[in-house]
């Protein structure tokens, strides 16, 4: 099974769940972006992909897993380092970018320009040379789990189950119903 995510989220309790339940179809995980997030998902690429809202989910099943506090990412000694947490107010005056590439993640690091991300983002790599402050009133982003509504497979509907929470022994389960028979 292909899954895709895109970055900041964190699968490691879903791959160990469904690595302990379906040891026999191993998930391969890979990272996009979120421009390619549906394309991954339409083109056939992947099976799921732990997306950030918003998308075009014509087509799609998603289910909203959790919501994720924006915080900007500036350089260690950017005057923002100082602060606890900021609003937008105390942006107004800064170069804010909301995409994180390489490029703007050095020219934040140069104390350029400031990165509007969701928490998960900043936190994902090891960057000591960087900080970053929550952003109070800015609206939190939606992380989901989408997948091609036409697809009707037994296999994806369990992956949505570990994804959802279901014990492994919930009669929704492929394993459950094919011992009840």
């Amino acid at each position: 099974m292909r899954v895709a995510f895109v970055p900041g989220v964190i699968l490691t309790k879903w791959r160990r769940t469904w690595a302990e339940r379906y040891p026999r179809t191993p998930l391969e995980t890979f990272e996009v972006t979120e421009a390619d997030q549906r394309r991954v998902l339409v083109s056939g690429e992947v099976d799921f992909c732990f997306a950030r809202l918003p998308l075009d989910t014509e087509g799609l099943h998603l289910i909203r897993l959790y919501e994720e506090q924006p915080v900007v990412w500036v350089a260690k000694d950017h005057p923002i380092s100082l602060y606890d947490e900021v609003t937008t107010a105390d942006l107004a005056d800064e170069d804010v970018r909301t995409e994180v590439t390489d490029e703007t993640i050095a020219m934040v690091a140069g104390g350029g320009v400031v990165l509007r991300v969701p928490l998960s983002v900043a936190r994902a790599p090891s960057r000591r040379d960087l900080a970053h402050r929550p952003v109070t009133d800015a609206p939190t982003t939606t992380v989901g789990l989408a997948w091609l509504a036409d697809r009707d497979d037994p296999v994806l509907d369990d992956f949505v189950g570990v994804v959802r929470g279901r014990s492994a022994t919930s009669s929704r389960t492929v394993q459950e119903r094919s011992r009840r028979r």
